[in-house]
This record gives C-alpha cells, structure tokens and sequence, in this order.
C-alpha cells in the first residue's frame, strides 16, 4: 500500500540522518587530527608548540627510559601469562603507589639532570580554560577514530569484550567504596600517571632519537599493551596516538592529561548511567 511504504520512508529517514551525521562526524575527526599532523610536520623537530627549542632529553634520560620500558614489557609479558587475576581496591591501590613511586624517581632524576620539568612539559604554557576547552575538542574529534577501530577490531577478529579490566570490575561493583577508588584511580590519578610516563617521558626520549612519527608509534604500542587486555588493543593505540598528537600540537601534556581524564569519566558515567547513552 502507498501509506505503508510512506510510512515506512519516514521510518527509515532517521537512521539515514543518524548515518549521514555520523560520516560527517569521522570526516570531521579525520580533518581534524590530519590537520594538527600537518602543522606539526611543518615545525622544526625540536621544537615544541611555538616556542623556542627546548633542552633535549640526553643518554641518561634514554638509559632509564630504556629500563622502564623493559620494566613494562617484563610486567606486559607477566599479565598475559596470568589473565586470571582479578581486580580488586587492595590491586588497584597497590598499582597506585606503585606507579606514583615510579613517576617520582623519574620526576627526581630529572630535577637531579637539571631539567625545569614545568617548562618541558608546558604545564603553565596555556591557561586552566584553554586547556579544559582545547581537550576536550580534541577528545570530542577523537572519539569516531576510537569507536571505528573498536568496530573494526570487534568485526575482524570477534569475540571477546573490549572493556578493559578496570570498566568491567567497575561494572561489577557492588558497593559505594569500590566504585569511589576506582573512580579516583581512573578520573584523577591514572591519566596524570600514564600521560607523564607514556607521553611526557618515553615519547619524549623516543621522539629525540627516532624522530616524532616513529615515537608516536613506539609509545602509543606500549600504552596499549600496557593495558594487557587483547580485545582493546588497537583502540587504545589510536587513543594513545591521539593523546600524543594533542601534547605535540599543543606543547602541554596537561592537555592530553585532560583528554585521558574526559576519557575515562565519560566511559564510566556511560557504564553507571547506562540509560543516558543507549537514548
């Protein structure tokens, strides 16, 4: 009948719209992420931001970047022998003053060398508002990148959850204690962490002696592995891969701290609110 098939235009309309919206929106994320590559290749290779070249990381700082990223092999390797360990407040705090531990020795052997880590790390390159504002924009153009790896991965080799451990312990909580430590790890302490050592630190050391593109890779790879969790493999490397860019582009890693830390509070506001995200 003529009204069925009108009807039934009219039902398909939305999901023509909500697919049309959605290329524009990789399009744009594309665009964009392919722009800021564009303007970062047109720098000269130490510089960073727009500022002056800044002091390079030296064989000492390579030397201990070398054994950290042993280090995270050794413990990448150990996590994937023995998947059965369960995530827990007692793990999750003990992995937190573990990796604290590690950033203040790495923190102190900077100082000790003479680097002004505030200016290396543009920490007051930018102010509060534009960094808040600049990571979130940049997650916002990131996220159709995340989700068309995430889809591809999930279609290509199937099977198998791509939350990562620590969403799916979150998931699986059962009281207010649990949820609040895994919230403070993820929202506050991790992204300030992983951001420091993975982008900060180990690309920073990569960048200097295999040059940006090869370091963006190397450092992204470890990030992701360092997650020890197959399934989110390759969307944790184009999330890393973001990140990277985002503190190169802009010259401060509290950006891409921001980033990690809007990440990481949407993925867990979208698992305690399900109802907001499935409208």
């Amino acid at each position: 009948m003529p009204s069925a098939s009108l009807f039934a235009a009219f039902g398909a309309a939305p999901s023509l719209a909500l697919g049309l919206l959605s290329v524009l929106y990789l399009l744009a994320s594309l665009y964009v992420y392919i722009s800021l590559i564009h303007q970062i290749s047109a720098r000269t290779p130490n510089t960073v931001g727009a500022e002056a070249p800044a002091r390079s990381f030296g064989l000492p700082e390579a030397i201990l970047a070398a054994l950290l990223i042993l280090f995270l092999l050794l413990n990448i390797g150990a996590s994937i022998s023995q998947p059965s360990i369960q995530f827990s407040p007692h793990n999750i705090v003990a992995n937190l003053l573990f990796t604290v531990f590690v950033v203040l020795v790495v923190v102190t052997f900077l100082h000790l060398r003479g680097f002004h880590i505030g200016a290396l790390g543009g920490f007051f390159k930018i102010s509060f508002i534009r960094v808040l504002s600049t990571g979130a924009i940049l997650l916002f153009f990131a996220y159709p990148l995340i989700l068309l790896s995430d889809v591809i991965t999930q279609r290509l080799f199937g099977g198998g959850s791509s939350k990562q451990n620590i969403v799916e312990f979150f998931s699986g909580s059962r009281t207010i204690e649990q949820r609040i430590v895994i919230i403070v790890f993820a929202v506050a302490i991790a992204p300030m962490v992983e951001e420091f050592l993975f982008r900060f630190f180990i690309y920073g050391v990569l960048k200097r002696y295999f040059g940006r593109l090869l370091g963006l890779v190397l450092s992204a790879l470890l990030f992701a592995a360092a997650h020890a969790h197959v399934p989110s493999f390759v969307p944790l490397f184009v999330l890393g891969s973001c990140f990277a860019i985002a503190y190169e582009w802009s010259g401060s890693i509290l950006v891409a701290m921001t980033m990690h830390s809007l990440f990481n509070s949407v993925t867990l506001t979208a698992l305690a609110f399900p109802e907001i995200f499935s409208q």
